[in-house]
């Protein structure tokens, strides 16, 4: 498989156009191609030797371009040195964007203080995974209002529609 790879993306290239603009020709030799059909499977392949440096953080999940690290609570001093193999192992696979989120029990009326942020690592209050946005308090309501937003012009498009006297088969095929 990983000369199956290895021969897929030699002597491939990539450019990007924009807004009129086109890039440079560049060289694909170690990379995910958004997008494309293999990229998933060469992301797996790719990331096959990342493991966790300490016992009891191996809740490592890899999917198509993403991988998600999660460490638990009894843990928490070991962030840092983990952030640190990702990182390590990201740039000699010359890939990089990483972002921390502490999830607090929102359900429990105490304050939670999550650990303190680390160097390097922006900390964010939600996070999309594969498709989903999560908030730190595990809550799905930014995920709803999200899709409530994205969908709510053309629920009011099919509503105007409707109050005009189209019916239902036309509104099924416009919607």
């Amino acid at each position: 498989m990983y000369n199956w790879l290895v021969d897929y993306f030699a002597g491939h290239k990539h450019l990007t156009q924009y807004g009129g603009a086109t890039s440079t020709m560049l060289t694909i030799n170690a990379s995910i191609v958004q997008g494309s059909g293999i990229g998933p499977a060469s992301y797996v392949v790719n990331a096959a030797d990342l493991r966790t440096t300490t016992p009891g953080n191996n809740r490592i999940a890899k999917y198509a371009d993403d991988t998600y690290l999660i460490i638990p609570a009894c843990n928490v001093q070991s962030r840092a040195n983990e952030l640190d193999n990702v990182d390590a192992w990201a740039k000699v696979n010359n890939l990089h964007k990483s972002v921390e989120i502490a999830i607090t029990d929102g359900r429990r009326r105490r304050l939670v203080n999550p650990p303190p942020t680390l160097h390097d690592i922006r900390r964010v209050t939600s996070v999309k995974i594969l498709g989903v946005t999560f908030t730190c308090k595990l809550s799905l309501s930014e995920h709803v209002s999200v899709i409530v937003s994205a969908y709510a012009p053309t629920l009011h498009a099919l509503r105007i529609l409707r109050s005009h006297g189209m019916n239902d088969a036309a509104l099924q095929t416009i919607y």
